[in-house]
């Protein structure tokens, strides 16, 4: 089982991706892109901050224990510091599963935990 955590200045580069792990059915990618309005307010990016040693350990966590509750084969989770103009990528979750159902309930259970654990915040531009 493979958790990898990336934190990242500026915007997330594209996915280029083309290898699968052995067993691999689904592969389940998530890109988080700024919008150009926050609470109907026109911005032109987000600042996002993070309690870096605190973040990467609670992201690790987190991915482990999906990965072990799910049964995944793998999960990539990177997510941008400093900031990110809109339009552009300021997170991605990439989950490796025999099956689709386990890695779209990871999914979902990773990036509402995301939003409450994790020492990551954000400020309108």
């Amino acid at each position: 089982m493979a958790v990898r955590v990336r934190l990242t200045d500026g915007p997330l580069a594209e996915m280029i991706q083309t290898s699968f792990t052995p067993g691999c059915g689904a592969r389940i990618v998530f890109d988080g892109v700024v919008r150009p309005d926050e609470d109907g307010q026109a911005i032109t990016g987000l600042e996002y901050e993070a309690y870096r040693p605190m973040a990467e350990q609670q992201l690790e966590r987190i991915g482990r224990e999906l990965v072990e509750k799910y049964g995944l084969l793998s999960m990539d989770i990177e997510h941008s510091t400093g900031f990110v103009p809109n339009f552009a990528c300021s997170f991605r979750l990439v989950i490796e599963s025999a099956h689709r159902k386990e890695g779209l309930g990871a999914m979902d259970e990773f990036i509402d935990r995301l939003k409450q654990d994790v020492p990551i915040w954000k400020c309108a531009k």
